[in-house]
């Protein structure tokens, strides 16, 4: 916690989250998923695996891009592996969740991708919004280019429009966050906003009771730095962040002569050691401090202690109240703002930023005043006036207590945060985005994946025998890989009534889609993008004899299709070696004898079937595949088990004879059934036979 700009309020936040929430009766498990990191800079803590924070919450590391610590803004091309990462922690567990929400931009990414493939609801809670926060920087003067630079903004501000996309609840902690800020976005949805008041740990903040005896050490180390320590305190609690604007808030405080007689400011603004090894954001703000304290000449009015403990703060909070001090907080933007509600429960009055959470706060508390960050000389102002009314400043004391209970406790967050669940899970015809029913794919322990035509179409009788084979064992996943396009696959799988299967690989092995919801797998349409030039492949295989393009409906994105008459056509190996001549990669594909289809070379049926078995965290033993063509060739082999049906085409008569591939005397459906009794698949408890010497 508070080690850069990236683990402050928000990661706090969360924390206490996980930890409030597992203590409802209604909720069972809490897991809080994160990156695994290994390095000596960071606490030994981040590379536990797990860790227990309370009797039913974990946080639970995943193992995802490089092994040291990492800013958030570069995070965003190790996301899709913390997905992958994420669905084969959901394995070991053996339980879907029921929801999954995502804190903050980057989570929203990962959180829409694993809710749609899951088919749960997700919760969306944005914290900051990447527009908003583009808005702020371009009003300081800081130029475009360098805002995307320092913060991929457009690629976070993508993230957020993806995830309230999917979300079908998006929690904001105000309604000025709703009205000006959500409403900023495309996906921007009013029915699906909802407002609940962020959650505070209070049991640590309260009002000073009774006579401090002695100093205590925070106390003693204000003291070193203070001519006159029991003057009003002007106490600003942040990270050492830019975006907290502490610059501005010395400024108005040097730039005000009676505020610097009245009171003393003091700036708790992280740990440091050496300010020269810190990272060049918080560098930055550190120096500006101390040459804005040098400037102005506050040296025995300003305090900025090198460093403090976690429970420091609470003291803090009561020394300032002590000494009728005020909290403030200058932020440019103030989501919710943590530190004001426990101030508020110290009995401490507020003058905060006027953006985001602190209008909520100062509305349900009466507890201070909103300024504009960005003018100094009015801050100043507004803190000299808060500090001259002494009845005011005992009703906001006071207000502050009441309202940071009655409002901001975490069981009161809870309870509102819990109604709006049950809501989505009661009534997910009127819940946006839910699926009717979860994902299998985490939960099963064996896959079986079938081409449709001449595979598993053909014989309706045997076809009715293996559909109720796979409806009798819920540890079954079925999957279909076909060269047809998804649409084509769909109708002739309902006009044979065949349920929808648990997993398409549609297009030979070029497109991936799950369940009722057909949820295309986005991840892999990127994996196969490699090296793939579609025009200029088509445009080498003009005029070459016995090659005739197939129509439109039969073209996809990641596939070109021909029809080949092989009497007319070059051998497949010299197509081959004449477009590698051309610079242009592919995979050729040939099937019955007819067909051949030019896919990227990182795709095919069998490329396809190992990724999911790596994605959802199947063995490959575990998985049966059933093919009758040369496009099932790569699917056949390895190391999941083969069958081919007993109509097969001659382009698989070579694979006989190779291990873990069995020929059936059966065709179509009744080949695959004879697989699987060979292969004793079904058998619940038994390993399944590899057919080694078949």
């Amino acid at each position: 916690m508070g080690r850069d700009a990236d683990t402050g309020g928000q990661t706090k936040y969360v924390i206490e989250l996980a930890r409030a929430l597992s203590e409802h009766p209604e909720v069972s498990r809490v897991d809080l998923l994160t990156r695994q990191i290994h390095d000596p800079k960071v606490a030994l803590d981040y590379a536990k695996p797990m860790e227990q924070i309370a009797p039913k919450a974990y946080i639970v590391r995943l193992p995802f891009g490089p092994r040291r610590y990492l800013r958030k803004e570069v995070l965003w091309p190790y996301l899709d592996s913390m997905a992958d990462q994420a669905l084969q922690f959901i394995r070991t567990i053996g339980r879907i969740p029921d929801i999954i929400h995502s804190h903050y931009a980057d989570a929203g990414y990962v959180g829409a991708h694993l809710a749609s493939l899951l088919g749960v609801p997700l919760i969306h809670t944005g914290h900051s919004l990447g527009r908003e926060k583009r808005r702020r920087l371009l009003d300081q003067g800081i130029p475009s280019h360098t805002i995307e630079v320092q913060y991929n903004i457009t690629r976070r501000i993508e993230a957020e429009e993806s995830a309230m996309d999917v979300a079908s609840l998006v929690i904001a902690s105000t309604r000025q966050e709703v009205d000006t800020q959500y409403s900023q976005y495309s996906n921007y949805q009013p029915r699906n906003m909802h407002v609940i008041p962020p959650g505070t740990d209070l049991s640590r903040f309260h009002p000073p009771k009774g006579v401090i005896h002695g100093d205590t050490p925070i106390q003693h180390e204000l003291h070193r730095f203070l001519r006159e320590p029991r003057k009003p305190m002007l106490l600003a609690i942040s990270r050492a962040d830019g975006r907290k604007n502490i610059p501005t808030l010395i400024r108005a405080y040097g730039e005000n002569t009676e505020l610097q007689q009245r009171a003393n400011l003091v700036v708790v603004a992280g740990n440091r050691d050496d300010i020269s090894t810190m990272d060049k954001g918080t560098r930055s703000v550190l120096s500006d401090i101390l040459l804005l304290v040098d400037k102005y000449d506050l040296y025995g009015r300003i305090a900025y202690p090198k460093m403090h403990h976690p429970n420091d703060i609470p003291e803090l909070y009561r020394l300032a109240t002590r000494s009728r001090g005020i909290f403030v907080n200058p932020a440019l933007t103030e989501p919710f703002g943590l530190t004001l509600i426990e101030a508020a429960a110290s009995a401490l009055p507020i003058v905060a930023t006027e953006d985001g959470g602190p209008q909520d706060i100062v509305r349900h508390c009466k507890n201070g005043l909103l300024i504009d960050p960005l003018d100094a000389d009015a801050m100043g102002e507004a803190l000299l006036d808060a500090l001259c009314d002494n009845k005011r400043w005992r009703s906001w004391s006071a207000n502050g207590v009441k309202g940071s209970h009655r409002y901001y406790s975490w069981g009161a967050h809870v309870g509102s945060y819990m109604k709006a669940i049950q809501r989505l899970l009661d009534k997910p015809g009127k819940a946006r985005m839910i699926a009717q029913t979860k994902s299998r794919l985490p939960t099963i322990e064996r896959l079986l994946v079938c081409d449709i035509d001449n595979t598993l179409l053909g014989d309706s009788d045997a076809l009715t025998e293996l559909v109720q084979h796979i409806s009798q064992h819920s540890a079954l996943g079925f999957g279909v890989a076909t060269g047809r396009h998804l649409s084509s696959a769909l109708k002739v799988l309902n006009e044979n009534s065949v349920p929808i299967p648990d997993i398409l690989i549609t297009s030979v092995g070029t497109e991936i889609h799950y369940g009722r919801k057909l949820q295309q797998d986005s991840d892999w349409q990127r994996h196969i993008d490699y090296r793939w030039e579609r025009p200029r492949l088509q445009q080498a295989m003009e005029g070459i004899p016995g090659l005739r393009l197939q129509p439109k409906e039969n073209q996809r994105h990641h596939k070109l299709s021909y029809y080949i008459n092989p009497d007319k056509a070059p051998p497949i190996k010299e197509l081959t070696r004449y477009l590698r001549n051309q610079n242009l990669s592919a995979n050729l594909i040939y099937s019955h004898q007819a067909y051949l289809d030019l896919l990227p070379i990182r795709a095919s049926k069998g490329q396809a079937v190992r990724y999911l078995g790596a994605k959802w965290g199947i063995a490959p033993q575990h998985m049966l595949v059933a093919g009758d063509s040369g496009n099932d060739t790569e699917m056949l082999r390895g190391d999941t088990l083969g069958v081919v049906v007993g109509n097969y085409s001659p382009e698989l008569r070579h694979l006989r004879g190779e291990p873990k591939i069995y020929f059936a005397n059966g065709y179509y459906a009744r080949g695959v059934l004879e697989g699987l009794e060979h292969y004793a698949f079904l058998s619940p408890h038994a390993q399944p036979n590899t057919g080694e010497n078949t």
